[in-house]
């Protein structure tokens, strides 16, 4: 097998990052980003438009790959992506409702021709 004349560079670490970021973080260490999958579409066509988000790569973060060689990469859209963390629950409203009630002790009736002051 012939030798490569390209230098080595490492893999960054791009898992977690919005696409668009990962893909510049990749560039600026000399490799890209792409569709794991060989035969599919191009990553670019499977994240544009919107907002993407890097779940895994391969090689790892770290290893030693030939410049401009492909990182593979599986994304999914913004708040699509799995968790483990458990959603907040919701805060009960307070029970105090005299703050969120003022205690009037008169109004105006206003469907009459004249104002009436009504206790």
């Amino acid at each position: 097998m012939a030798e490569r004349s390209a230098d080595r560079v490492t893999v960054p670490d791009v898992v977690g990052l919005p696409f668009h970021v990962g893909r510049d973080v990749a560039s600026d260490a000399g490799v890209v980003l792409a569709n794991p999958d060989p035969d599919g579409p191009p990553i670019a066509a499977l994240t544009w438009p919107g907002l993407f988000y890097i779940t895994s790569q391969s090689p790892a973060a770290g290893s030693s790959v030939y410049r401009w060689e492909s990182v593979g990469v599986e994304t999914v859209p913004y708040g699509e992506a799995a968790s483990n963390a458990e959603r907040a629950a919701p805060k009960s409203p307070l029970t105090d409702t005299g703050h969120a009630a003022p205690h009037r002790e008169s109004f105006l009736d206003v469907a009459d021709e004249g104002t009436q002051s009504i206790s």
